[in-house]
């Protein structure tokens, strides 16, 4: 409750310059489709998310790349294991710097600059991996691979997020995470019948889709209104709203609040911690921290060996069981997102991971003490497809969502940044530590995890929104401090 004698903050709305003040009725003459309850037309906004998306699919294929070819490229180029080691890992310190330098980007060259520019990074890079003759070449070509993924991390969610209407926008960005899991399941399976070099096309070609079909669709009109170029803006939001749809009222929204931002000092990387701004960044790096934590990135990277570990002759079939297991999964979590809510998801999804790495963590413990031997390969497997199943419909998509949905306009490079560093740091210290605490206790390394997921569950219940159904503006305005009696 607000203290007597505040100002609320429908009170506080500084009003719009006059230059950047909608002046007639934003509404077209002519249909173009069929349209949804609040008489949008959705085909500009699904054709513009179906093209960001393929910057997530090279994501997948990035972070699954190094599993299927290791023996091949050892061989073909006479490395050691700690060179190929290198070249594995080396990625996500890639991604952490374009991770770092993702924000900026972002709000200097706008959404779809961003893309384009990480898109031509990682096409070099990817050229610099299939012509490799060494591990330098090898090496220089992951980390732009892995700064390029970076950026596009956090520009893809964002972008979706920013265009969508409020009904479709969990959904959209959900598909986010979908194509990161159809791009790192394709990259198992056609790594197991492909060579090394061909399996880089796999990266290389949804780049260059990527690329030509940033041609196509509209910036975002939230990044247009911020850098004032206001009838780029209500072009772009009339374009993604349909010609016979009326964005008056959503137009002044927007510009509403980016004055009201615009009326702030410039953000700075300490504005972040400020009592203001301390609770979007406390969920959204929160979330990815317990996102990582909870050991997801060890198991993916090192999913083959896991399952021989676990007892069986080979990883072969477990990891490509477990790659086909998220897509549909992910598909589900895309559908349920604007119905059932973020919150509810991400409380299923973090206690079906605590369940899935104790069942893990028992599986080892019984072969670990010779106890029902016969049991523990089935054990492992069901643990690990109930943990990554459960992290597809919940923990991997829905942090990516709200960490684009939380942050005010001034604060979302900053804000964003922040976040997409913990999700690339927390990917390299899980998968860095992840064979060593294997041969420290495997079964302790998975109770660890489902420790880990525990504690998760209870940071969404406390702290964690609910987002669904509501304008960004909306969203963002209740995530400020309120002063109680």
């Amino acid at each position: 409750m607000a203290m007597e004698g505040t100002t609320t903050d429908s009170e506080q709305k500084i009003s719009i310059p006059e230059d950047l003040a909608i002046k007639e009725p934003l509404i077209g003459k002519e249909p173009l489709c069929s349209k949804d309850r609040n008489g949008y037309s959705n085909w500009m906004v699904i054709l513009s998310t179906s093209v960001a998306v393929w910057g997530s699919f090279v994501f997948g294929v990035a972070v699954g790349f190094s599993s299927p070819t290791q023996a091949q490229i050892r061989e073909d180029l006479n490395l050691s294991l700690g060179e190929f080691s290198v070249f594995g890992s080396i990625v996500t310190l890639g991604a952490l710097v374009g991770a770092i330098a993702s924000g900026h980007i972002t709000d200097l060259l706008g959404r779809k600059g961003a893309m384009r520019s990480s898109s031509i990074v990682c096409i070099i890079g990817w050229l610099a991996i299939y012509f490799a003759k060494g591990p330098v070449s090898l090496d220089i070509g992951r980390i732009c691979t892995g700064y390029g993924v970076g950026v596009l991390s956090y520009v893809v969610p964002v972008f979706i997020a920013e265009i969508a209407p409020k009904t479709l926008r969990g959904a959209l960005t959900t598909l986010n995470q979908l194509f990161c899991v159809i791009g790192l399941s394709m990259t198992y399976i056609i790594g197991i019948f492909v060579t090394w070099r061909m399996l880089v096309l796999t990266g290389l070609i949804p780049c260059i889709i990527l690329l030509v079909g940033l041609i196509f669709i509209p910036e975002s009109p939230r990044w247009l209104a911020k850098v004032g170029r206001q009838n780029e803006f209500e072009n772009s939001l009339m374009e993604l709203r349909g010609k016979d749809a009326d964005v008056t009222e959503e137009a002044t929204e927007i510009l509403e609040y980016i004055a009201t931002i615009d009326s702030l000092p410039k953000a700075r990387i300490q504005d972040a911690f400020h009592r203001q701004y301390i609770r979007p960044v406390t969920v959204g790096v929160g979330l990815m921290f317990f996102q990582q934590a909870g050991g997801v990135n060890g198991i993916l990277f090192y999913a083959s060996e896991t399952f021989k570990s676990a007892g069986f002759a080979s990883g072969s079939l477990g990891t490509i069981m477990m790659g086909c297991f998220q897509v549909p999964l992910t598909i589900l979590a895309a559908v349920l997102m604007d119905r059932s809510g973020r919150r509810p998801l991400l409380m299923i999804s973090a206690s079906g991971m605590f369940l899935g790495s104790f069942i893990t963590a028992i599986s080892f413990f019984l072969k670990s003490h010779g106890i029902y031997l016969e049991l523990s390969p089935g054990l492992a497997l069901t643990g690990i497809l109930v943990y990554i199943g459960s992290f597809s419909i919940g923990m991997g998509a829905i942090p990516w969502v709200m960490m684009s949905e939380i942050f005010p306009i001034n604060m979302k490079g900053i804000g964003g940044s922040l976040v997409t560093i913990m999700s690339w740091f927390g990917s390299w210290a899980v998968s860095y530590s992840f064979n060593f605490l294997m041969s420290w206790s495997s079964y302790g390394t998975f109770f660890i995890f489902s420790s880990m997921c525990a504690l998760a569950l209870v940071f969404i219940f406390k702290v964690v929104p609910e987002t669904k159904g509501r304008t960004l503006e909306e969203i963002q305005a209740s995530m400020k401090p309120t002063t109680l009696r």
